[in-house]
Protein backbone atom coordinates (compact mmCIF):
# COMPACT_ATOMS: atom_id res chain seq x y z
CA UNK A 1 0.00 0.00 0.00
CA UNK A 2 1.14 3.51 -0.77
CA UNK A 3 1.24 6.08 1.95
CA UNK A 4 -0.76 9.17 1.27
CA UNK A 5 1.28 12.29 0.56
CA UNK A 6 -1.63 14.61 1.24
CA UNK A 7 -1.18 16.80 4.29
CA UNK A 8 -3.79 16.76 6.96
CA UNK A 9 -5.45 19.90 8.14
CA UNK A 10 -4.37 20.78 11.66
CA UNK A 11 -6.78 19.69 14.32
CA UNK A 12 -8.82 22.46 15.94
CA UNK A 13 -7.00 21.84 19.22
CA UNK A 14 -3.47 22.20 17.81
CA UNK A 15 -2.40 25.61 16.52
CA UNK A 16 -1.12 25.76 12.97
CA UNK A 17 2.56 26.40 12.34
CA UNK A 18 1.75 29.78 10.79
CA UNK A 19 -0.24 30.72 13.90
CA UNK A 20 2.65 29.67 16.15
CA UNK A 21 5.10 31.73 14.11
CA UNK A 22 2.84 34.76 14.31
CA UNK A 23 2.44 34.55 18.06
CA UNK A 24 5.75 32.98 19.01
CA UNK A 25 6.44 30.12 21.36
CA UNK A 26 8.44 31.51 24.26
CA UNK A 27 9.13 28.06 25.67
CA UNK A 28 10.76 26.82 22.46
CA UNK A 29 14.55 27.07 22.46
CA UNK A 30 14.72 28.63 19.00
CA UNK A 31 11.88 31.14 19.40
CA UNK A 32 12.98 34.70 18.54
CA UNK A 33 10.67 36.08 21.21
CA UNK A 34 13.15 34.85 23.83
CA UNK A 35 15.69 37.44 22.73
CA UNK A 36 13.13 40.23 23.05
CA UNK A 37 12.14 38.86 26.46
CA UNK A 38 15.79 38.91 27.53
CA UNK A 39 16.20 42.53 26.41
CA UNK A 40 12.97 43.74 27.99
CA UNK A 41 13.32 41.93 31.30
CA UNK A 42 17.03 42.42 31.90
CA UNK A 43 17.77 44.58 34.93
CA UNK A 44 18.66 47.56 32.75
CA UNK A 45 15.97 46.92 30.12
CA UNK A 46 13.21 47.10 32.73
CA UNK A 47 14.63 50.27 34.22
CA UNK A 48 15.10 51.98 30.84
CA UNK A 49 11.49 51.20 29.90
CA UNK A 50 10.28 52.58 33.24
CA UNK A 51 12.23 55.83 32.89
CA UNK A 52 11.27 56.35 29.24
CA UNK A 53 7.63 55.78 30.16
CA UNK A 54 7.67 59.34 31.51
CA UNK A 55 8.80 60.81 28.18
CA UNK A 56 11.83 61.61 26.04
CA UNK A 57 15.27 61.65 27.68
CA UNK A 58 18.84 62.27 26.68
CA UNK A 59 21.46 59.60 27.34
CA UNK A 60 22.94 61.52 30.28
CA UNK A 61 19.48 61.96 31.84
CA UNK A 62 18.85 58.23 31.57
CA UNK A 63 22.21 57.46 33.14
CA UNK A 64 21.50 59.79 36.08
CA UNK A 65 17.99 58.39 36.53
CA UNK A 66 19.12 54.75 36.59
CA UNK A 67 21.43 54.30 39.54
CA UNK A 68 24.33 51.90 39.05
CA UNK A 69 24.19 51.50 35.27
CA UNK A 70 27.48 51.93 33.43
CA UNK A 71 27.70 53.96 30.25
CA UNK A 72 28.52 50.81 28.29
CA UNK A 73 25.56 48.81 29.65
CA UNK A 74 23.13 51.67 29.09
CA UNK A 75 24.32 52.11 25.49
CA UNK A 76 24.03 48.37 24.85
CA UNK A 77 20.57 48.15 26.43
CA UNK A 78 19.30 51.13 24.44
CA UNK A 79 20.65 49.56 21.25
CA UNK A 80 18.92 46.23 22.00
CA UNK A 81 15.61 47.94 22.76
CA UNK A 82 15.95 50.13 19.67
CA UNK A 83 16.65 47.09 17.45
CA UNK A 84 13.61 45.35 18.95
CA UNK A 85 11.46 48.34 17.97
CA UNK A 86 10.72 49.42 21.55
CA UNK A 87 12.86 52.57 21.69
CA UNK A 88 13.22 55.40 19.18
CA UNK A 89 16.52 57.28 18.89
CA UNK A 90 16.67 60.77 17.41
CA UNK A 91 19.92 62.66 16.85
CA UNK A 92 19.33 66.41 17.25
CA UNK A 93 21.57 68.71 15.23
CA UNK A 94 21.37 71.82 17.38
CA UNK A 95 23.91 74.29 18.78
CA UNK A 96 24.77 71.48 21.20
CA UNK A 97 24.16 68.24 19.22
CA UNK A 98 22.62 65.46 21.30
CA UNK A 99 20.62 62.24 21.07
CA UNK A 100 17.16 61.75 22.52
CA UNK A 101 15.47 58.47 23.36
CA UNK A 102 11.75 57.78 23.66
CA UNK A 103 9.42 54.81 23.59
CA UNK A 104 7.89 53.72 20.31
CA UNK A 105 4.24 52.68 20.18
CA UNK A 106 5.31 49.10 20.90
CA UNK A 107 7.59 50.35 23.66
CA UNK A 108 4.71 52.16 25.35
CA UNK A 109 2.71 48.93 25.34
CA UNK A 110 5.67 46.99 26.73
CA UNK A 111 6.36 49.62 29.39
CA UNK A 112 2.79 49.32 30.69
CA UNK A 113 3.30 45.59 31.29
CA UNK A 114 6.72 46.12 32.84
CA UNK A 115 5.21 48.85 35.05
CA UNK A 116 2.58 46.38 36.32
CA UNK A 117 5.32 43.93 37.26
CA UNK A 118 7.46 46.64 38.90
CA UNK A 119 4.46 47.94 40.86
CA UNK A 120 3.65 44.42 42.07
CA UNK A 121 7.25 43.94 43.22
CA UNK A 122 7.24 47.27 45.07
CA UNK A 123 3.89 46.52 46.74
CA UNK A 124 4.90 42.96 47.64
CA UNK A 125 8.45 43.75 48.74
CA UNK A 126 7.83 43.40 52.51
CA UNK A 127 6.29 39.96 51.97
CA UNK A 128 9.02 38.93 49.53
CA UNK A 129 11.78 39.98 51.93
CA UNK A 130 10.09 38.23 54.85
CA UNK A 131 9.79 35.04 52.80
CA UNK A 132 13.40 35.29 51.70
CA UNK A 133 14.51 35.63 55.35
CA UNK A 134 12.30 32.73 56.43
CA UNK A 135 13.75 30.43 53.78
CA UNK A 136 17.32 31.49 54.49
CA UNK A 137 17.28 30.67 58.07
Amino acid sequence: MRKSTATRAPSPKSPSRAKLLQKGNLLADSCPSREVLMHMTSRWGVLVLLVLESGTHRFSELRRAIGGVSERMLAQTLQWLQNDGLVDRVARDAAAPHVEYSLSTLGLQAARHVREMADWIEESLPLLLAERARRAG
